[in-house]
């Protein structure tokens, strides 16, 4: 999501006039460093701080890197650059940036419109004010930066494309409807405007659909409802609640939304990142098996494998009701890949919950996993009535079992992969001479070797026959390009 807000920032500063912006291409020689921040674990803050005190220190000219201009040739009231923090830091903690931070500029999510405006508030030199800093932290009921085109860096086969914003599931440890606010979702028209642009004029081959709470995308403005006045579409699967309740009625939902992306080319594979499990609906997976071009690869944040434990995060889902819509999944759409979120240590976890957690993974098998410390988060339900009593030292073993187990398993299912043939979207060259990456429908990264008289380029679709395997990623040898339609045919 910072990837594409950042591409959405650049569209909002390059299109400006006043004040006007031009792209560097190092920080040594920019008057304006804007850092996009995440608040969602500690640990992705901590690395904002430091990095925040670095590019502060390339103004007392103390970066063997950095050769500063004269003060008067900088065009800002304190003849020193202009350091701003975007995003969900920016949101959380406000204006304590200004002291903390040391920095001059903090604008959140809702707020990059204003960019421009408070870039030239800074630099005008006639104003009264003398503090030197702008801020804009108002959350928004519509903003959905809809209408603007971000402006990708680079040209790579694969583009984000943010279709909603914000989150309404207010699970009791995740902060993120505070720093995003309530959800809204893009008018469906302006997104796939949006993906045909980047097929037919960046050649983009896949596109990752982009949400809090993508798979909750319901687009309700005034056209959508007098197109689709009534549906029946069941947003949440059976065993699952929404804490969120005024939701329903007509409009467009998220599987309308994956059928008209998919169809805008059938060489274009759609994929969306970040579900919630309680959004899969059956019309929803019935559209992945049968679409040849939406990828076989979802992601189901679990959070813990213990119902207890889901209860008092306020998950709206029992392990139980998790692993009845895995199977449902596994046996719908043949060969999936699944991926999880899990959190260790949350308040008030005992050792039979963690176990739990274990299980969980051995027993679903993850293809990819995302695994941390639970650390708590202000303002949120956990941070106001629970407890962060487990100790840090435990939290970090059981994460470590959690990491051993998910890995174990891993092995197992990937030295399955050993002998099939792949088909990849090729991404770029790897590292080692000769070979070049990709990743496969179910989302696994496939490095495979090439020969002199064969030519790939970023953006193929290639077939790969597996021969071994390193960690996570699938070795193995080039067979021949290919296309979907030809993948599809083939069954």
């Amino acid at each position: 999501m910072n990837v594409s807000d950042t591409e959405i920032v650049r569209a909002l500063l390059l299109s400006s006039t006043s004040p006007q912006f031009t792209e560097v291409e190092t920080e040594d020689s920019a008057d304006l460093l804007l850092t996009n921040t995440c608040a969602i674990r500690e640990g992705a803050e901590t690395k904002i701080w430091q990095r925040l005190r670095l590019l502060r220190s390339m103004d007392n000219h103390s970066s063997s890197n950095y050769s500063p201009r004269p003060a008067e040739e900088i065009p800002t009231k304190r003849g020193k650059r202009i350091v701003g923090v975007l995003g969900c830091m920016a949101e959380r903690l406000k204006d304590s940036m200004f002291t903390e931070g040391n920095v001059d500029l903090i604008v959140g999510p809702d707020a990059y419109r204003d960019l421009p405006n408070l870039v030239g508030k800074l630099l005008d030199t006639t104003s009264d004010d003398s503090s030197g800093r702008a801020s804009n932290t108002q959350l928004s009921l519509e903003e959905t930066y809809g209408e603007i085109h971000p402006i990708r860096e680079g040209k790579g086969a694969s583009a984000f494309v943010s279709v909603m914003r914000g989150c309404n599931n207010m699970c009791s440890y995740c902060i993120v409807p505070f720093t995003r606010g309530r959800e809204r979702s893009r008018e469906l028209g302006t997104i796939v405007t949006e993906v045909t642009r980047l097929v037919e004029e960046q050649g983009v081959k896949e596109v990752v659909l982009l949400g809090q709470n993508v798979n909750s995308y319901h687009d309700k403005n005034e056209s959508a409802i007098q197109s689709r006045p009534d549906s029946d579409y069941k947003t949440s699967s059976p065993g699952f609640s929404n804490t969120f309740k005024s939701r329903g009625g007509g409009g467009y939902y998220f599987a309308d939304l994956v059928d008209a992306v998919s169809r805008v080319d059938p060489e274009l594979r759609v994929r969306f990142t970040s579900p919630h499990p309680k959004d899969f609906p059956r019309e929803l997976l019935q559209l992945i098996a049968e679409r040849s071009n939406v990828c076989n690869h979802l992601h189901m944040p679990s959070q813990s494998g213990s119902t207890t434990v889901l209860e008092r995060m306020r998950r709206g889902y029992s392990r139980e009701s998790y692993l009845e819509l895995i199977q449902d999944v596994r046996e719908r759409i043949p060969g999936v890949g699944i991926s999880t979120d899990m959190i260790a240590g949350f308040c008030g976890e005992t050792e039979e919950e963690h176990e739990d957690s274990v299980t969980l993974m051995e027993e679903v098998g993850y293809d990819q996993a995302f695994m941390f410390a639970y650390s708590m988060r202000e303002k949120t339900h956990a941070h106001r009535r629970m407890q962060d009593d487990v100790e840090e030292p435990v939290k970090q073993r059981r994460l470590r079992e959690i990491i051993d187990t998910f890995y174990d398993r891993l092995l197992i299912k990937n030295q399955a992969e050993i002998g099939s043939t792949q088909t990849i979207l090729v991404e770029g060259e790897s590292k080692k001479g000769g070979q070049w990456s990709g990743r496969s429908d179910a989302n696994k990264t496939v490095v495979f070797e090439i020969r002199e008289e064969d030519k790939v380029e970023i953006g193929d679709y290639v077939r790969v026959g597996v021969k071994g395997i390193t960690g996570p990623t699938l070795i193995g040898s080039f067979k021949g390009k290919t296309t979907l339609r030809e993948e599809s045919m083939r069954g």
